[in-house]
């Protein structure tokens, strides 16, 4: 029997190497775009939006506007999200920009 850290570790180690073998795999099948079918085209196309969509829909979906903080440090860190990405056009400094300033705003001002 396998002490339970390295047990632990083994099954993280498995984890990893079967998630990052899933996330290569389309790109070994198709390796031009030629190759690619229609609809998993489209997907590449429409997706990232609609992912991006849910995971907004899905953060503020908890905002109570009128009780609490009226929903300002929600708001005011999706703004500064916004206008990182029109100022930087670059997605880690947005959603970084953006996550600081609701985390400052929700422990220290709001």
């Amino acid at each position: 029997m396998m002490a339970g850290s390295t047990y632990g570790a083994i099954l993280v180690l498995v984890m990893a190497l079967v998630t990052a073998a899933i996330r290569a795999l389309p790109f070994l099948v198709f390796r031009s775009k030629e190759n690619m079918p229609k609809v998993m085209h489209y997907l590449s196309q429409v997706l990232p939006t609609a992912v991006i969509g849910m995971l907004v829909v899905y953060c503020l979906k908890d905002i109570q506007p009128f009780s609490g903080s009226h929903a300002v440090p929600e708001l005011l860190g999706c703004a500064a999200v916004i206008l990182l990405h029109v100022w930087k056009r670059n997605v880690l400094i947005s959603i970084l920009g953006g996550t600081v300033c609701y985390m400052l705003l929700i422990q220290f001002i709001l």
